[in-house]
């Protein structure tokens, strides 16, 4: 193979991965608390957007609000490996990424 032929290729799968990021930075993902008391919603890059938590929640003092909270995230950050990891995936093409 020579070198020309392998830039293209280095250029192709770059213009995958940075294709791959915009889409991964546009897509929102919602995880919920155990009981639902709570819903965060974060970007495909762990960027946050927003949170919701039931009022009564909040009347249960700050450990209550911690743990729903911690709950939603760790949901949400489940789902979004998931995403992440069928996005770059495609995007690769099988070729192992640092």
């Amino acid at each position: 193979m020579d070198m020309e032929a392998l830039m293209a290729q280095a250029q192709e799968l770059q213009n995958k991965v940075t294709a791959a990021q915009e889409k991964l930075a546009a897509t929102r993902i919602k995880g919920l608390s155990a009981d639902g008391s709570c819903i965060m919603e974060i970007t495909g890059k762990y960027d946050f957007v927003s949170i919701s938590i039931k009022q009564d929640i909040l009347a249960g003092g700050a450990k209550k609000v911690e743990s729903v909270v911690a709950e939603a995230f760790r949901d949400a950050k489940a789902k979004a490996d998931k995403i992440i990891d069928e996005v770059m995936g495609q995007a690769t093409a099988g070729v192992p990424m640092p």
